[in-house]
């Protein structure tokens, strides 16, 4: 049994982790940390794990109590820039570490002061971190002690278009992304765009110019090419509370057909866990509405041959598949237990 920890577990994805884990086999929960809520029971925020967690408390955010605590493995539910300095003395320490914010995902350390405005202070360990996508990086994870585990808008995105890019089945040079996002990306701390009363009924696109999730999908789907990857992405702040749903519009490297599309989508993902094809389904395309609550990926494609575009959809709940679960999914094959344990439960219906 692995003894963790969670950083940050009063918020959204925080809350998420504590909920899958309630319910896996290998893994227990022994602290968790919070700003604003220390001393204060698990269920005192999260109301839904009222009866999980008897005796626990959030305890002060601090990462000296987590070094003297008997732990394994740390999650890392903190705000962007955050985490970077936290992760060199628990790694230090000897644990397993899956941080969940973007300051371990890329892995050129110039990419940080383009996206993110700050030269990264520990560039080697960038290269040490393996990307926390078992579709794609599931060997570099056995074992790994640093798991970057991939951004919510990226992971639909990328898992929408893996078929297309390993295949060769589309141009790389220009793919254009649209993601329609629920109000839970923004997180736990209220903001005024996304104050219920000013989202609800309302769809804007956010950060349309340069988002930086786009840095994690050119990355990842550049390593699969061999070559650059040139993408914009351009998410849609909708009125749901969670999922994302990602839309690629590509170009055709040559004449496409739609079983060949099929062929590339079903040698992807045949025989993942959690990534369903839903083209022959009667929905045809993803919904998130299918997909809130769990760990699955629904993924689908079309072909618009009079404008010459190839179109790739993942629909993903953006606090497990996008988040938390990803995150636990992934540790799961770090330490060699079932990569779907605390992660078997499906889809909520109706949500």
């Amino acid at each position: 049994m692995a003894r963790a920890a969670i950083m940050g577990a009063s918020g959204y994805v925080g809350g998420e982790l504590l909920r899958i884990l309630a319910t896996h086999e290998h893994v227990e929960v022994v602290l968790a940390t919070s700003r604003r809520y220390a001393g204060k029971p698990i269920h005192y925020v999260h109301f839904n794990l009222r009866g999980h967690y008897t005796g626990l408390r959030f305890t002060n955010h601090d990462v000296n109590a987590v070094l003297r605590k008997d732990v394994d493995v740390v999650f890392l539910a903190l705000p962007h820039g955050t985490s970077v300095d936290v992760v060199p003395e628990l790694l230090n320490a000897g644990l397993t570490v899956v941080d969940l914010s973007a300051d371990y995902r890329l892995k050129d350390p110039e990419k940080y002061v383009e996206w993110y405005g700050y030269e990264h202070p520990h560039p080697d360990l960038l290269q040490k971190a393996v990307y926390g996508m078992p579709e794609l990086h599931r060997e570099e994870l056995r074992g790994a002690k640093l798991i970057a585990s991939p951004g919510c808008n990226a992971t639909a995105a990328i898992i929408a278009l893996i078929p297309l890019i390993k295949e060769g089945l589309v141009r790389t040079d220009q793919i254009i992304i649209d993601v329609k996002a629920g109000s839970s990306e923004a997180g736990a701390t209220p903001s005024l765009p996304d104050h219920h009363p000013e989202r609800e009924g309302s769809v804007r696109p956010y950060m349309p110019a340069g988002h930086r999730h786009v840095a994690e999908v050119e990355q990842e789907l550049s390593i699969i090419s061999g070559k650059p990857v040139r993408a914009s992405l351009t998410p849609h702040a909708v009125p749901m509370v969670r999922g994302s749903l990602a839309t690629a519009y590509c170009i055709p490297a040559r004449e496409v057909s739609a079983r060949e599309l099929m062929r590339a989508y079903t040698l992807t993902y045949g025989k993942e866990l959690f990534v369903r094809i839903v083209k022959t389904s009667p929905h045809k395309y993803p919904n998130p509405k299918y997909v809130i609550g769990s760990n699955y990926a629904d993924v689908s494609f079309e072909i618009e041959s009079r404008a010459g575009i190839v179109k790739a959809f993942a629909a993903i709940d953006n606090l497990v598949k996008g988040a938390a679960g990803q995150a636990v999914q992934s540790l799961n094959v770090a330490l060699g237990f079932p990569e779907d344990s605390g992660l078997r439960a499906p889809p909520l219906r109706p949500a």
